[in-house]
């Protein structure tokens, strides 16, 4: 065909003009081209009539435009389509669009010469009536030819000849993030040559974008895989545009490019991949109009062990490429799991045969050898036992967590595959179904993968709803071991478990899903609501992860702006006149809907069902959302109306950045208490702080000594040092910074980082900057100094005061606090710095040391120096009267420091301590020199000189 192509044109391939650039250059050219000049070519080159008599056997794509808008992961997007029939006679143009199954049609609208068709979402009777349907097209259905993940929407119209039609189809979704990344999808399948051809996508986060890639388009087979080997460079004409909070990618491929890619028509995927920047903190949380979105994935968590059986089809279905491949994704599964990991494998046909009976195994690499051979050796034979297959798992998890004294951290979990449908054993849905809910209890939860087309997704999709899993369908196709391998890569790093987001219940209203039983690595929580009194000022939020080690408690008060200073109109997607609506309200909505099909799905009452549809197909109509309760019906606009227009506003940097509210990282406003926090925190006098100044306090004689420490830049000082007796050791590192003019100092020296270990009962120790603090009790856990939060475990508690202090107590006779200094426009020698109080020292032993630890349990004396140099003691009662004196003296395990009055400031400079001033860097008040108070490293744990233990 290209040859005889090439001969009509009086080319040859030879001429240097390569044939698939001769037809794509060519059909540009017509598409592009009216139809009475298209008549006119036709007649004056008959050896072109044939060809075009081939072009008009359908309508022919001019035009396929997607835009598309992602503001904070809710995406609206628009697919406008334009087909041409340039024929002689009336042709039927079908609009295909295959959407992400977790999409809601939002509008849709058609153009057939001066006729407009728009799209009404009205809800779906139980018995449809075809006879209101017009025989010149065909009704949109947006189910049609459902794949792995994604739904075929498609309409069709009988097209006028010399005519053309538009379709213009919206959908939202709220993106889902995966392996650390929210992946957006385009399907771009126009099974032709495309004249005008463009998708352009605007990505709004407030957080900040990183790590944007656009990889190269994504067929059929490969759908659902996040990982690609080979070139990874963007498909051609890509252009991505990109700020701190704003990104812009355009995909604009001429037809010449079209045909390098696919010469009839492209057919793949046009993919985006990002995320955005995040703490471990609450999580980021955005306010708009009444409504708000929380979005919580904490990162630098530890990841908690395993204890996970894989139940797998081993049935005659699965022969040849489908448990080839499953063999393959195990293969590599096994190798990933972690030591503290315990696993077990159960395959199943119309037998059930458990690799290692009545227990779990620990990750060792023998049994990982075993592991592999027994999966290599599985053969497809026999039927279908999915119900005895699930009890065998649940009976075997329950019993080695029952019997076993498992790491209560830890995470159970089963995964089970399976290719095809019940055929041997307990074969009815419902009674799977309750089987499996009544041996799993709610103890762990269920993961479920389908393979094919013969597998029951819905029961699949049931059983993990209620049992607190994720489900997957795959294609039977040659990437089926790394649709495998991805999936898991999604469940095997679970880092928090019983997760609980809080908050007042005076404040709030109709929030979404609020508990979750895992959180794992590199995916996101989402939660949604209403604020009832949006005049408040402040939201307050909990979040809290819990088990027998280690409670977690993060919370802030996050600050809520004026609704008119956040509103954002033109939203893409509200072209039904719903103006004052916004992306926060319909996230919550598209979330409400979400979870109201799948308590549907989940429920067994009719009465309970009924409900929930009612419930959610309410919500649908008054957002306009297609969904399993909704049905999208075609109506004439008139006849003489303008063609359906898309509306839409791209995100530039004129302001809307500053509109969206994303509270990630804000303070708490002025005027919002900390109540609760300032009550637990009682410091005492004595400190270290400033530049840095040392205090310490004595009660009993109701007096304060104070002194210096002109350090070095990195030095490391001990200031407590109990490490062979109560196990803690406190050491802080200085930071340097120039000294203020016409001072006496050549430099200043503050605390930048203060090092708390401790060795009993459990080694464990604290890093802590004025931005974070690190916690490592052989789990390390990250936490932001701007969120308030709160860590137990066993011996240590650590309490974060946002901004302000952080208080750590050790077996409950031991408290520190730690005050935040920041500056917000710092001078030249000022640092954000760190304060160091001790506010509970009763668990530390009489033979603590360190720059404030040695006089925690010894008593100083102050002594009149006389003129003869005697020596005469002074009660109490005479301090007052020889603070005046110029030269007075104190006795301190026998040596005599001569001392001055001072008044120091402390506590962030809110409170004036009298004191004591011992003058050179302390000599005669501390033991040694200040030298011999330098650690090696941070976490140097030496208790006497010139020693040097590391914890």
């Amino acid at each position: 065909m290209i040859l005889w192509l090439c001969l009509c044109w009086g080319f040859s391939p030879s001429a240097g003009q390569p044939d698939s650039e001769l037809m794509a250059r060519y059909l540009e050219e017509q598409l592009l081209a009216d139809y009475s000049i298209v008549e006119q070519v036709a007649r004056r080159v008959p050896r072109q009539a044939k060809f075009l008599q081939r072009l008009e056997t359908r309508p022919r794509m001019s035009e396929f435009h997607v835009r598309s808008t992602i503001i904070s992961r809710y995406a609206f997007t628009t697919v406008s389509c334009t087909m041409v029939n340039s024929g002689s006679e009336a042709r039927e143009a079908v609009f295909e669009m295959q959407i992400p199954a977790a999409a809601f049609i939002s509008n849709f609208t058609m153009s057939i010469g001066n006729k407009t068709y728009y799209g009404e979402v009205t809800g779906k009777e139980k018995k449809n009536s075809t006879d209101d349907k017009e025989r010149h097209k065909k009704p949109p259905s947006p189910t049609e030819g459902r794949e792995n993940g994604y739904e075929t929407f498609k309409a069709s119209v009988l097209v006028p000849r010399k005519m053309q039609a538009r379709f213009v189809l919206h959908y939202e979704e709220l993106l889902q993030r995966r392996l650390g990344k929210y992946e957006y999808t385009v399907s771009v399948r126009p099974q032709q040559l495309v004249g005008r051809l463009r998708v352009e996508v605007n990505i709004l986060e407030n957080s900040g974008i990183v790590n944007l890639e656009v990889p190269p388009l994504r067929n059929s087979k490969q759908k659902g895989n996040g990982k690609a080997e080979g070139d990874m460079s963007p498909p051609p004409s890509t252009v991505i545009g990109q700020t701190k909070t704003l990104a812009k990618v355009t995909f604009n491929p001429s037809v010449v490019e079209q045909t390098r890619i696919a010469r009839n028509g492209i057919l793949g995927d046009f993919i985006i991949r990002y995320d955005v920047n995040r703490e471990l903190s609450v999580g980021d949380v955005q306010i708009l109009n009444g409504y708000f979105v929380h979005y919580f994935a904490p990162t630098d968590l530890p990841p908690l062990p395993k204890n996970v059986v894989f139940v797998l089809d081993s049935s005659a279905s699965m022969v040849g490429t489908k448990l080839k491949q499953t063999k393959e994704a195990l293969f590599t599964i096994l190798q990933d799991l972690r030591p503290e990991d315990h696993f077990n494998i159960i395959g199943f046909s119309n037998r059930i045969k458990v690799w290692q009976q009545d227990r779990l195994v620990p990750v060792t690499p023998n049994n990982i050898r075993d592991a592999k051979k027994y999966i290599h050796n599985m053969s497809p034979t026999g039927g279908t036992n999915i119900n005895g297959a699930l009890q065998t798992g649940a009976k075997l998890l329950n019993d080695y967590i029952a019997q076993n004294d498992i790491d209560a951290r830890s995470v159970s979990l089963i995964i089970f595959l399976t290719d095809g449908r019940p055929t041997v054993g307990e074969t009815q849905s419902s009674k799977i179904l309750s089987n499996t809910k009544d041996a799993i209890r709610d103890k762990f939860c269920l993961f479920t993968i389908g393979i094919g087309n013969d597998v029951d997704h819905k029961l699949l999709e049931r059983m993990a709803l209620e049992n607190c899993g994720m489900t997957r369908l795959f294609q039977e196709d040659e990437d089926a071991a790394s649709h495998l391998k991805g999936f898991y890569d999604e469940i095997g790093t679970p880092l928090l478990s019983d997760i609980r987001v809080d908050y007042p219940e005076e404040d709030v209203e109709q929030v979404t899903q609020n508990f979750f039983p895992n959180y794992f690595n590199g995916s996101e929580i989402i939660i949604a609501g209403k604020l009832i009194n949006r005049t408040s000022d402040k939201l307050h939020v909990e979040v809290t992860a819990s088990n027998s080690k280690k409670y977690i408690l993060l919370k802030t008060d996050v600050a809520i702006d004026l609704p008119s200073r956040n509103d954002i109109r033109g939203v893409p997607g509200l072209e039904d006149g719903k103006g004052d609506s916004n992306y926060i309200e319909r996230a919550w909505s598209y979330l409400t809907i979400k979870e109201l099909l799948n308590s549907r799905l989940k429920s067994d009452d009719t009465q309970e069902k009924d409900n929930l549809m009612e419930k959610a197909k309410s919500m649908a109509l008054a957002y306009n959302f297609v969904t399993p309760f909704t049905v999208l019906k075609m109506k004439e606009a008139g006849l003489h109306s303008e063609p359906p227009q898309e509306e839409f506003i791209s995100p530039s940097t004129d302001g809307i950045g500053e509109k969206v509210q994303s509270l990630q990282g804000h303070r708490v406003p002025p005027g919002i208490r900390r109540g609760q926090d300032k009550q637990r925190i009682k410091i005492s006098k004595t400190s270290a702080d400033g530049d840095p100044h040392f205090v310490i306090d004595f009660p009993s004689s109701k007096f304060s000594v104070c002194f210096n420490i002109d350090g070095e830049p990195g030095d490391i000082l001990r200031l407590v040092s109990d490490h062979k007796e109560s196990g803690v050791t406190v050491n802080g590192q200085l930071i340097g910074a120039p000294a203020p003019p016409n001072g006496h100092k050549k430099h200043r020296t503050y605390f930048s980082t203060i090092t708390i270990l401790s060795n009993k009962p459990e080694r464990s120790y604290l890093e802590i900057t004025p931005r974070r603090v690190i916690l490592d009790d052989g789990e390390r856990l990250v936490l932001s100094c701007g969120r308030s939060a709160v860590v137990r475990s066993r011996s240590l508690e650590v309490s974060i005061s946002a901004y302000t202090n952080i208080t750590v107590m050790i077996r409950g006779s031991i408290s520190f606090v730690i005050l935040i200094h920041h500056y917000k426009k710092p001078a030249p020698y000022q640092r954000n710095h760190l304060g160091f109080y001790i506010s509970n020292s009763k668990g530390l032993s009489s033979d603590s040391h360190g720059l404030l630890g040695q006089f925690l349990n010894h008593e100083v004396k102050l002594l009149q120096e006389s003129l003869n140099t005697s020596h005469q003691e002074i009660g109490q009662n005479q301090t007052q009267a020889l603070k005046a004196m110029p030269t007075n003296t104190l006795r301190v395990k026998g040596r005599l420091v001569p001392v001055v009055w001072k008044q120091r400031r402390i506590y962030n400079g809110q409170q004036e301590v009298d004191c004591w001033f011992a003058k050179n860097n302390a000599d005669k008040l501390i033991d040694g020199s200040y030298k011999d108070y330098l650690a090696s490293h941070p976490f140097d744990t030496g208790s006497s000189f010139g020693t040097i233990h590391s914890l």
